[in-house]
């Protein structure tokens, strides 16, 4: 059982890791992607499995398998600065003209503070998230799902060393995936 301490010590990082996640979605929403790279760590995973229908008993098979499957992204900090770069000419095909987009974040979990709560360097934390995007007159996406961030102290703040994005879909509806979870 925490001390009050240890619960009053919990609850601020909490705090702080969603002010973190909350700020990422603002830079998203605002297309501020290359002030988002900065929020990702040099060595980032940025990953989002497949989900297949599967059989009570088949858990196990309803994900694709990092290395080893394909998936929606499997991406490090090269690629997604290669995406962002691309965004940004102004002629990226799926973004012209832009999406309006805006990101949810909820539900935020601490799993894990590594070494301690009290001087965290590294956390895992779990939440929810929804996506909303319309393009031109017609285009609307919403898309629903958890992520789980492993999230690395650097000086003040925070960067983003891991990224598993799960969609609560198995078929993808959007025309495209030229956006950040």
């Amino acid at each position: 059982m925490m001390d009050q301490k240890e619960q009053l010590s919990r609850l601020l990082l909490k705090a702080e890791i969603e002010d973190f996640l909350y700020h990422e979605a603002e830079l998203l929403d605002e297309r501020r992607y290359e002030d988002w790279l900065k929020l990702a760590a040099d060595d980032i995973r940025y990953w989002m499995p497949m989900r297949r229908n599967v059989k009570f008993g088949e858990q196990q098979r309803e994900f694709t398998r990092a290395d080893h499957d394909i998936n929606w992204f499997d991406e490090g900090r090269e690629t997604l600065e290669r995406r962002v770069r691309q965004i940004m000419t102004g002629i990226h095909w799926a973004e012209e003209p832009v999406s309006r987009i805006t990101h949810i974040v909820s539900n935020v979990q601490l799993l894990e503070a590594i070494p301690s709560v009290d001087a965290a360097a590294e956390v895992l934390a779990k939440c929810r998230f929804l996506i909303y995007r319309n393009r031109v007159e017609t285009e609307t996406d919403i898309l629903v799902g958890k992520r789980e961030d492993r999230l690395r102290r650097v000086g003040e703040s925070w960067q983003i060393a891991r990224r598993k994005i799960i969609l609560d879909q198995n078929v993808l509806l959007t025309k495209n995936l030229t956006f950040f979870f």
